[in-house]
């Protein structure tokens, strides 16, 4: 349902009505209703307008919710016809996001990059759109180059996309266009007054994936958010559905020229870091299986891991060290997003300290792409403007200090890191084997079901948004998938 309503958006309609219901869920759940969505949302829609039962897309879904649209099927020369249109139509959407891509090109090339590997990625996130835009100016002032906008608590089972600037978010601030655009716009002028371009993230994740990708494509977002089962384990979603939405959203992104973040620290906050250390590796190829199946290029792929070893362990930071090389040696030419401690973090903020400065310094050592900043209150309280200036205090002393380390760092082959990295990649490619080994017509989906990642158990059947999945007619048509796969460079 997500990736039809997000071939609408492309097509330009938005908006809501009185109840905040966006109008694109209006009409494909009439579409659903009258006609069902195994067709295609297009071909009624357009044949529709085509028919005069409405003048544009957005009274057609007003008409649609209020029950005074007839929608059908249409046959032979009406069909070609009503294809075209859509064609047409969702064209310009995806023209559009050429456009961001092309300006962010031009943008990046006027300002210029950072000059420093990894970037520096930071969260903002109040609530209030209002009060993240100058917590996100301040960030970048004090030498962030990412800011990402943490989405509201539970925004990933909203079967909807919030419209317009919000300012009511909990632990979080909602993903809507419009919050997109206003954060957008603030962090260009922000560029310009440093010299460098900095770079929005958002969460493309949930039960609107497709289209939150969309909206990202279309206010040009740099970064998001985008884990192949991070939906499934950590949210309870369909994982059919989230298979399907995350190839459209992931589509989208390698049109738009956006970089993806994948999701695999959070299999090491619900299972141990280093018994279930090859699962992380797992999740990565598969992660840059599906990214590049979907068009997605190496500089896309910011694979994720993270600094969860427990510090009380014997030789912590030599297995951190380890696990963090393997994954830079395995994807050489990835941006890979390298995850600070949030697990073994307590109230005592100057251990938190020591930590995060630890995780720098691996990060510096193994030449990760892009760092998220440690807090030392991550334990304690959501982090104050005073607490991330610390933490990037923190981060630049050691890339300062470090410089290029990771020219002079190679371990030892039969040493203890080059051992450690050998075995955890040995258990990955055993994980596989017996994977692909599953008994059925879908291995992968009977090893979720079974709990082998992050020790969740979510079988295909089952999970949020079931509902939402149709199984395809022959005659499926939908020009926005149709025009993405004509237009990947795979």
């Amino acid at each position: 349902m997500s990736v039809e309503r997000a071939t609408l958006r492309l097509a330009g309609l938005s908006g809501a009505d009185h109840d905040r219901v966006p109008w694109v869920n209006h009409l494909v759940d009439a579409v659903r209703a009258e006609v069902g969505l195994e067709h295609g949302v297009t071909p009624p829609v357009y044949d529709a307008l085509r028919r005069g039962e409405a003048p544009d897309l957005l009274t057609l879904a007003q008409r649609a919710a209020s029950g005074s649209v007839h929608l059908r099927l249409p046959e032979g020369r009406e069909a070609a016809a009503a294809r075209s249109a859509a064609r047409r139509e969702v064209g310009r959407g995806l023209r559009i996001i050429d456009k961001q891509r092309a300006r962010r090109d031009r943008l990046v090339k006027r300002h210029g990059d950072p000059v420093q590997r990894p970037w520096i990625y930071l969260i903002v996130a109040t609530g209030d759109i209002y009060e993240d835009i100058p917590q996100a100016q301040a960030a970048a002032r004090e030498g962030a180059d990412v800011i990402a906008v943490i989405r509201s608590t539970g925004q990933s089972l909203l079967d909807y996309v919030p419209e317009g600037a919000t300012r009511e978010g909990y632990a979080g601030t909602y993903a809507t266009q419009e919050n997109f655009r206003l954060m957008r716009a603030a962090l260009d002028e922000t560029s310009k007054e440093l010299g460098r371009y900095i770079r929005l993230t958002n969460y493309a994740s949930g039960l609107c994936m497709p289209e939150i990708a969309t909206l990202a494509g279309l206010e040009r977002l740099d970064m998001m958010l985008n884990d192949s089962m991070y939906g499934i384990l950590f949210r309870d979603i369909n994982p059919v559905r989230t298979f399907v939405d995350q190839r459209f959203s992931r589509q989208i992104h390698a049109r738009a020229g956006i970089i993806i973040n994948t999701g695999e620290d959070n299999y090491l906050t619900t299972a141990d870091a280093v018994d279930s250390a090859h699962t992380v590796t797992v999740s990565q190829l598969l992660n840059e299986y599906f990214a590049k199946e979907a068009g997605l290029q190496d500089w896309q792929l910011g694979l994720g891991h993270a600094f969860e070893v427990n510090p009380d362990l014997p030789d912590s930071f030599r297995i951190e060290l380890a696990h963090a090389l393997l994954a830079r040696q395995l994807f050489p030419e990835a941006p890979l997003k390298w995850m600070p401690p949030t697990k073994h973090m307590t109230g005592d903020v100057f251990r938190g300290y020591l930590l995060d400065g630890f995780f720098n310094l691996v990060g510096a050592m193994t030449g990760q792409g892009i760092l998220l900043v440690g807090m030392m209150t991550e334990a304690v309280v959501t982090p104050f403007l005073s607490d991330r200036d610390l933490a990037l205090q923190n981060v630049r002393y050691v890339l300062n200090a470090v410089g290029g380390l990771t020219e002079d760092f190679h371990p030892p082959r039969d040493g203890f890191i080059q051992t450690r990295a050998r075995q955890v990649l040995g258990e990955a490619v055993d994980l596989l084997t017996r994977i692909t080994q599953e008994p059925g017509a879908a291995p992968l989906l009977e090893a979720i079901a079974d709990g082998t990642f992050g020790l969740m158990r979510r079988p295909a059947n089952a999970g949020k948004g079931l509902d939402g999945v149709v199984e395809r007619a022959a005659d499926y048509d939908n020009p926005a998938a149709t025009m993405l796969e004509e237009g990947s460079d795979r």
